[in-house]
């Protein structure tokens, strides 16, 4: 089976995975889910049924030194939702967090990434977006932002996140086998 990392921030979007990680497995994926920090607690609740549905412990810290991996080699990481945040700090290096941290080290062991940011409309006029993006993109990030992919929504709206893309371009990218 192929086994695919699904990464996630705090942002809205992350508060229906469960369909998501369904959909994946439906496809053909083993999927391991990783959060950052604030998104563990967003689902602190749900973390239990996350990790039954997925058979994985979900991750939120880094393993200790020593440790054996708690999960199966990727094949394939979705970095999404991407908040405003992680983005920008992956793209600069900044791995305070493990989602970021595996994230910015995938791209040196050349495990197939993709993410699709989740911000909305006055994030995406801070220069520094557009610069984390391009960096990601030229580091070889699979980046799905703006036409094609996901597009910003005005402060306090929130429209449908287009989760069928993300899965789209992951089967695109590394398609599942048996």
């Amino acid at each position: 089976m192929t086994t695919l990392y699904l990464l996630g921030s705090a942002a809205p979007p992350l508060l229906d995975i469960a369909p998501v990680i369904e959909k994946a497995q439906s496809a053909g994926y083993d999927v391991c889910l990783g959060l950052t920090p604030a998104a563990a607690r967003w689902l602190e609740p749900q973390l239990s049924e996350l990790e039954r549905l997925t058979g994985h412990r979900v991750r939120s810290e880094y393993k200790q030194p020593g440790t054996a991996d708690a999960w199966p080699r990727a094949d394939v990481a979705l970095f999404a939702p991407a908040t405003f945040n992680s983005i920008n700090a992956w793209a600069l290096g900044l791995t305070s967090s493990f989602v970021v941290g595996f994230a910015a080290e995938a791209i040196g062991k050349g495990i197939p990434l993709l993410t699709m940011p989740c911000v909305n409309t006055a994030y995406a006029q801070h220069r520094a977006l557009d610069r984390s993006v391009a960096e990601l993109r030229a580091m070889g990030v699979r980046v799905l932002y703006g036409e094609g992919g996901f597009e910003p929504n005005p402060p306090g709206q929130r429209r449908p996140y287009p989760w069928h893309l993300a899965l789209g371009a992951v089967r695109e990218t590394v398609p599942p086998r048996a």
